[in-house]
Parts: C-alpha cells; sequence; structure tokens
C-alpha cells in the first residue's frame, strides 16, 4: 500500500489530466475522419445519400452498445481499466477499419470502434470529473473536449495532407497512434478516488488526492464528505436508481444535454462539410482544406472555454451558444437558397458554419460533458453516463444518418436543413433556461447532498 501512495504521489497533476484526456482524441479522430473518408470511398463503392449516412452512423450505433456496456464495466472493473479496454478495442476496429476490403466490412469496422468508442466517451468525463477538485472541475472536464475537437483536427489535417494521393485506409489507420498511446499511458495513472472509496481501498483513494489536487491541505474533509455519500449510497448501484425522485430531474437534464448537444446540428458540420462544399460546387481538395479551417475554429475556442468555464458558469455559456448557433445556422439557410454565385455560397457558408462551431465550442461542445458528469450522484454516475451517452450516441447516429438523405437536392435541401437546426437550437434554448441548473463551484458530494435535501431523502428514494 505503501507503494501505492508512493507512486501515486510521483505523478503530476498535469500527467494525470493529460492522460487522463486522451481519450477524447479518439473520440475527436474517428468521429472527423470519416469526412474525409466519404469523397473516396463513396466513388470506389457508388455510395448513394443512404450509404453515406450508414458508414457515418455506424460508429455512433456501436457507440451505443458500449455506452450500455460502460455502467456495469465501470462498476465492476474502475474507470480506468475501462477506458484501457475501450482503447484495445479502438485499435481492433482501426485495424479493421484500415483493410476491409468490401463497403459491408468496413462498416462492421467502424460498429468495432464505436463500441469503444462508446465505452471511453461515457467514461472519460466521469474519471475525470472524479479527480478534480471542484473549483477546476469545469476546467478538467473541459479538457476532454479539447482533445475530441484536437481529434477532429487531426483528423481533418491528415485527411488533407492524404486527400491528394486518396489514401483513405491510411486515414483510418491514424487512429491508432493515439489509442497505444493512451493505452501505454493508462497504465501509470491512478484509479478514481471516489471508486477507491466505494471499493474500501481508503489509502489509495487518499494518495490519488494528493496527487490530483497538488497537495490540497482539507484531504480530510474530502475523504469525509465522499465516505459520507458512500455510505448513502451504500448498495451497488443500478439502472432503477436513476427514476428515484431525487434523482430523475437530473437524469432529465443529462437526456436534455446529450439529446441537444447532437441536434444543434454539430455532426451533420463535422462529418459532412466537405461533402456539402463539394456539392456546392468546390473541389475535393479546396473542400477538405476548409475543413481543417473548422478543425482549428473548434479547437482554439474549446481552449479558451477551459479558462472561462469555472467563472462564467456552465448555465451561462449553453445560452450564448444557442444564440450563435441560431443566427448562423439561419443566415446559412438563407444563403443556400438566396445567393446564386456558387463561389459566394462557398465563402459565405464557410464563414457563417466557423462562426456556428464558436457558439458551439462556447457552450454544447465542452460543457455538455462536464455537466453530465457532475449532476448524477455517485451510486447513480456510472449507470447515469452509461444511459446519457447511449441517448447521445443515438441522437448522434439519427443525425448522421438523416442529414445526407434531407440534404439532397431532391429533398429538403442544404438551406431548409440549415433552418430545421436553428429552429431545434431556439427550442434547446427555452428548455436551457427552464431546466437546467449551475453546478460550478461545488464539489460533487455538494451537489449530490443538495440533491437529497431537496426531497428530503437519507438514503435511497
Amino acid at each position: 500500500m505503501a507503494q501505492v501512495e508512493s507512486t501515486a504521489r510521483q505523478i503530476s497533476r498535469t500527467t494525470l489530466y493529460f492522460f487522463g484526456a486522451l481519450g477524447g482524441i479518439l473520440f475527436g479522430y474517428d468521429l472527423g475522419v470519416i469526412s474525409g473518408v466519404l469523397p473516396f470511398i463513396g466513388k470506389l463503392w457508388n455510395l448513394d445519400g443512404l450509404d453515406r449516412g450508414v458508414i457515418t452512423a455506424s460508429l455512433s450505433v456501436g457507440a451505443i452498445v458500449g455506452a450500455l456496456m460502460s455502467g456495469r464495466v465501470n462498476e465492476r472493473v474502475g474507470r480506468r481499466r475501462t477506458i484501457m479496454v475501450a482503447a484495445v478495442i479502438v485499435i481492433v476496429g482501426t485495424l479493421g477499419a484500415s483493410f476491409a476490403p468490401t463497403f459491408t466490412l468496413l462498416i462492421i469496422a467502424r460498429l468495432v470502434i464505436g463500441v469503444g468508442i462508446g465505452l471511453s466517451s461515457s467514461t472519460v468525463p466521469t474519471y475525470l470529473s472524479e479527480l478534480a477538485p471542484a473549483k477546476v472541475r469545469g476546467a478538467m472536464g473541459a479538457l476532454n473536449q479539447i482533445f475530441i475537437v484536437l481529434g477532429i483536427l487531426i483528423a481533418f489535417l491528415t485527411s488533407y495532407f492524404l486527400g491528394p494521393d486518396g489514401a483513405w485506409r491510411w486515414m483510418f489507420a491514424g487512429a491508432i497512434v493515439p489509442a497505444v498511446v493512451l493505452l501505454f499511458g493508462l497504465n501509470i495513472l491512478p484509479e478514481s478516488p471516489r471508486w477507491l472509496i466505494k471499493a474500501g481501498r481508503e489509502d489509495e483513494a487518499r494518495a490519488v488526492l494528493v496527487s490530483a489536487h497538488g497537495g490540497m491541505t482539507d484531504i480530510d474533509e474530502e475523504m469525509a464528505t465522499i465516505r459520507e455519500v458512500v455510505r448513502l449510497d451504500s448498495e451497488k448501484g443500478r439502472f432503477r436508481d436513476l427514476w428515484a425522485p431525487w434523482v430523475r430531474p437530473m437524469l432529465i437534464v443529462a437526456l436534455l444535454l446529450a439529446i441537444g448537444q447532437q441536434f444543434s446540428g454539430v455532426n451533420a458540420i463535422n462529418a459532412y462539410f466537405p461533402t456539402m462544399l463539394i456539392a456546392l460546387g468546390f473541389a475535393t481538395q479546396s473542400a477538405l482544406l476548409s475543413g481543417v479551417l473548422l478543425g482549428v475554429t473548434k479547437f482554439l475556442f474549446t481552449a479558451w472555454v477551459v479558462f472561462v468555464v469555472d467563472r462564467w458558469g456552465r448555465k451561462p455559456l449553453l445560452l450564448i451558444g444557442n444564440v450563435i448557433m441560431v443566427i448562423t445556422l439561419a443566415l446559412a439557410g438563407w444563403v443556400v437558397l438566396s445567393v446564386k454565385d456558387t463561389d459566394t455560397v462557398g465563402v459565405l457558408m464557410l464563414v457563417l458554419m466557423v462562426l456556428y462551431l464558436v457558439g458551439y465550442e462556447l457552450g454544447w461542445g465542452a460543457v455538455v460533458w462536464v455537466m453530465m458528469a457532475e449532476v448524477f450522484p455517485l451510486k447513480a454516475r456510472a449507470a447515469g453516463m452509461g444511459i446519457a451517452s447511449v441517448v447521445l450516441w443515438a441522437s448522434t447516429g439519427i443525425v448522421s444518418a438523416v442529414f445526407p438523405i434531407i440534404s439532397a437536392k431532391d429533398s429538403l435541401g442544404i438551406g431548409n436543413s440549415m433552418f430545421i437546426f436553428a429552429g431545434i437550437n431556439v427550442v434547446l434554448f427555452a428548455l436551457t433556461k427552464w431546466l437546467v441548473p449551475e453546478t460550478k463551484g461545488r464539489s460533487l458530494e455538494e451537489i449530490e447532498l443538495d440533491l437529497r435535501g431537496r426531497t428530503g431523502s437519507k438514503a435511497d428514494a
């Protein structure tokens, strides 16, 4: 045990949070790489709109399976080992995608990758939130989103540089690098202190808190608060715990955030923007370069959120993001339907989509994953994050599958699709203002005890 404590003390907070959040790169890379691959496999296998939707959404279908598994795996083996399992699954699926000889086998490989991404995406935010002290928890949660958008940017850059050679198999293979780094990096990281205390390993939990919180002086107080919550949540977590009267409001909030993040339209842009520009008359390589600009925008503004999320709060950022997204999407719809010059349409769409992603990353990009990991009580956290992630990935799959169909010229078209997303964001603004609480500056245990206090719950409701 002393060796465990010594090891934990030697790990810097930078190392903890860097490798803890690295799973986000896997998430982002596999989300973003399909946008560069689609133009090439579309020609190779003569794909129609439905086929493009299926191959894009296949990742989300696999992620639903992974997210459904995540709650049980988290409780049984811990947060750290769950992320390690996810990395192995992604490596296997990526090798399959890189060598897939047929479209059907490529879909199956993407499904396998999705299982790993689903496990990782529902576990990494929980792991980070349980490691970080309350005053910087929002920033540490946003770090996960930084790695997600960095993964998307790397995917866009990889696609651009490999585009002239049409090397789409190498585009897929790029995901192996962060997966291997993550797998080896997690070998030196500790387990979540909350999970360790639940498992009765308090000495290890104390060492992790000291390491992760930078030698904070109130370790005893932190440990006592976690013990109190563990005592209240002494029974094994179950999915039905999410329906307890004092937990249900937070489940609704988490589901709103999960659905809203995807129905805001972001993955229609992430996955199909180069394809949209090609449909509007741009050359393939120019469209891929435009994707790189979108990726840079996402990265820069997500990085900025790290510095403001714990000062401005979660809810104001969500609302500001909605306003920006409504305006830019509505203008994008007008441009596509009203402006006739192809070059002008392409330039205006690029500018508007950059501004749209500014709004998204300010609010619904980073903040959603932060808050979903914050609002659930300890006993229901793994199950809650699993359910929220399932809903988020189902929403991703719906948008990914439907957008290429509704945006086709013989359907609603790109312009009317933009108007639909703008309307959805108006609804999200209203629901966020009405339902979503503020969680900044409070420990996870304070948030839980406050929830219990509202309904007088002292034990299971």
